[in-house]
């Protein structure tokens, strides 16, 4: 399911914007202008000299760090190489007692810039992101506002950015990886203010970049099929009248909660692959998404209206269109980024701090083991069938695979019939986890509930007097089960983002190293969703269960986040593909995958199944999140085994931001791998028939 988690500002940024965005708008002169330089080397060495002279050769390593940094972004504007001198000369801290005074000041104004910054977006969100009726273009609007946007620039035009730099330089992924292991947590909160300043992408850019997003989470958001809508070949209904799914997360999910079903469970879920294909292939009729005046056969794609066959406009491409302008968007930033230049560098190396090639060939290791044909087996051997391409879903190996849908909802319904209900029990919640009372009081203090138009996310807080926001679907009925399960991931997520802002010691080592850190949490509290509804899971093999669980689970979204890396390299190669020629290749590439990972084992080829994600549409390469979040889940689920849950989720995720590979070691003992799941998946493999 989706999370629009903003561990730093930079991200808020990317989740914003109205559907006014156009792809072909070529930059501005101003913005051409901004990507030159005026600083030369002599320059920079004139500068060297006079620092050198004035403060000695005591911290002449880090200035020779940082006044090159600031050269690659000083601008014509900013002044000439003598006013770029005189600057910093001017304003380099040379003594450890005025660089704390200055560390703290600004982690202090930082706090509140960034925590009243988020609060207004979030705040403009609301008609977006809750359901509160009607969406109006003035929401729209205000949506793809961000006041945020402004700030990097204008900090570099008043010189604020380029003061933090000189004195808290900028680190790479390969020197944070040599040297980090060694740094204080002092030095790791400077090396975290340097990184707020590493580029310099012009406001516009920013604002484009929000639009293209939020049109782009807005068409998903609003992006639902009536269940009760579809009929098969005899022209029967197979789902209830009022079941209204968002793609693909209430898709999946009513999938997955079919395994269950004995009478028509293996019926709906087919149809509900159909339905899917014809997302990817954008051949379903545009008057069927989130609308209910027709009756749609998904499986030979025909629109009937009052018994008859009509003629129907599919729905031509949309969902490509937004991918593209989300692609140019991020394009446009390349040349502002000068240690990052693609998008693909800033989303694996700046953000999520593992390279992209270590991120493929962890999930490549995967993907290819011996353990995936074994699992395959075994699930083919429950099912009393062949695989289908939907089992990449499969639901089995959770207790509630045993539970039918029915009995759940009528256990959440009763429990939560409003949201309320829901973040009244909050705190209960953490009790049953093992968290003592007051301090389960004191975290569900900081955190507020709210009815999701979409299919729920977590919202972060961006300062400790602030809140953190969790939104999760509620029927007029009250939380169904979807709903519920979907809100208790969404509260491991909020459990994290307040450990992670008010248990850290310092505001700039605030979060966790990337999103993939803060799904593992989300996903060790969902899968406790039953025990938490007192329907405790008794069974002895229940640790091998959750181990071939999240070897199945991990075998499923390493595909499709193969599927979403390719795409991307693919539109950098192609730059000025059209919409069509977009979607053919992304359903090439989703065939290619499944071919060479799935085919083999599914007996079945040519399969677009791992192109459905909606994640691949409105957050750009975020779904390498999830498969690593899964891989962490695992590790932290072996290292609290046998431990206080409540003790050792409170010391792992007050650890901050480091980077992962260090944060992992200090965690658990060992760097990210695929080798305790699989590991494990061998173990209760000789265990589970």
């Amino acid at each position: 399911m989706k999370n629009l988690i903003l561990p730093a500002i930079l991200i808020l940024i990317a989740f914003s914007g109205c559907q006014n965005y156009n792809n072909n708008k070529p930059l501005s002169n101003e913005m051409k202008s901004e990507k030159k330089t005026i600083i030369e080397k002599q320059a920079v060495d004139s500068t060297l000299v006079a620092l050198t002279k004035k403060y000695g050769q005591v911290n002449r390593a880090k200035f020779e760090k940082s006044v090159p940094q600031l050269a690659a972004l000083w601008q014509e504007k900013d002044g000439d190489a003598k006013k770029f001198k005189e600057f910093c000369v001017a304003n380099f801290v040379n003594t450890e007692t005025d660089l704390d005074k200055l560390f703290s000041r600004l982690s202090t104004n930082f706090e509140t810039l960034y925590g009243f910054y988020n609060k207004i977006s979030t705040d403009l969100k609301l008609p977006i992101h809750l359901d509160m009726g009607e969406l109006l273009p003035i929401d729209e609007m205000f949506g793809g506002y961000e006041p945020v946007s402004n700030m990097v620039e204008d900090f570099f035009n008043n010189k604020i950015g380029f003061a933090v730099l000189l004195n808290f330089p900028y680190y790479s992924l390969k020197e944070k990886s040599e040297l980090g292991k060694n740094w204080s947590r002092k030095q790791w909160a400077f090396a975290r203010m340097g990184d707020i300043f590493a580029s310099r992408v012009p406001s516009g850019l920013l604002l484009k970049k929000g639009e293209a997003t939020m049109a782009a989470d807005t068409y998903i958001a609003e992006y639902n099929i009536f269940m009760g809508n579809l009929i098969d070949d005899n022209h029967k209904t197979l789902f209830p009248k009022e079941m209204k799914l968002i793609t693909h997360w209430g898709l999946r999910d009513e999938l997955k909660a079919n395994y269950s079903n004995k009478e028509n469970g293996f019926a709906k879920q087919k149809m509900i692959y159909e339905v899917m294909k014809n997302i990817i292939s954008q051949e379903i009729p545009e008057s069927v998404i989130n609308k209910n005046e027709y009756f749609w056969n998904p499986s030979k794609n025909t629109l009937f209206k009052d018994g008859k066959e009509i003629k129907f406009k599919p729905e031509s491409n949309t969902r490509y269109k937004n991918l593209l302008n989300i692609f140019h968007a991020m394009k446009a930033e390349d040349p502002f980024n000068p240690y990052f230049p693609t998008y693909i560098e800033r989303k694996f190396n700046k953000e999520m701090e593992l390279s992209q090639e270590e991120v493929e060939n962890l999930f490549i290791q995967l993907l290819s083991s011996p353990q995936v044909k074994k699992v395959a087996d075994l699930i083919s051997g429950k099912l009393g069938r062949k695989l289908e391409p939907f089992d990449i879903w499969y639901d089995g190996f959770k207790a509630r695979g045993s539970i039918s849908s029915e009995e759940l909802d009528n256990a959440t319904l009763k429990k939560y019939p409003a949201k309320d209900a829901f973040e009244k029990d909050l705190p209960e919640i953490l009790v049953k986890l093992g968290f003592k009372k007051d301090k389960a009081k004191e975290i569900c203090s900081k955190i507020t509930v709210d009815a999701s138009r979409g299919a729920g996310h977590a919202l972060g807080s961006e300062m400790k007097s602030d809140k953190a926001r969790l939104r999760t679907r509620v029927t007029k009925d009250g939380m169904n089960y979807k709903g519920y399960n979907i809100a208790v991931h969404e509260f491991g997520h909020n459990v994290e983002q307040t450990f992670s802002l008010q248990d850290v010691d310092y505001y700039m080592m605030r979060g966790v190293p990337n999103t993939a850190f803060t799904e593992a949490l989300a996903f060790i509290f969902q899968k406790r969703d039953l025990e938490l509804l007192g329907k405790k899971d008794n069974d002895p093999n229940k640790f091998h269960m959750m181990a071939l669980d999240n070897f199945w689970a991990c075998y499923e979204i390493m595909g499709v986040s193969l599927v979403d890396m390719k795409v991307w390299q693919w539109m950098y190669q192609n730059p000025d593909a059209a919409p069509e020629q977009l979607k053919t290749q992304v359903i090439a590439i989703a065939k290619d995958v499944w071919n060479k990972y799935y085919a083999p084992v599914f007996g079945i080829k040519d399969q677009p199944i791992l192109a459905i994600y909606s994640h691949m549409i409105d957050a750009p390469l975020y779904l390498s999140a999830y498969p690593i979040g899964h891989l962490i889940d695992f590790q932290i689920e072996k290292q609290i085994k046998g431990k206080s849950f409540a003790d050792e989720i409170q010391r792992i995720y007050t650890k901050g931001k480091l980077i992962p590979q260090l944060w992992m070691k200090e965690a658990v003992g060992a760097e990210i791998s695929c080798d305790p799941i699989l590991e494990a998946t061998s173990e209760a493999l000789g265990v589970i028939k």
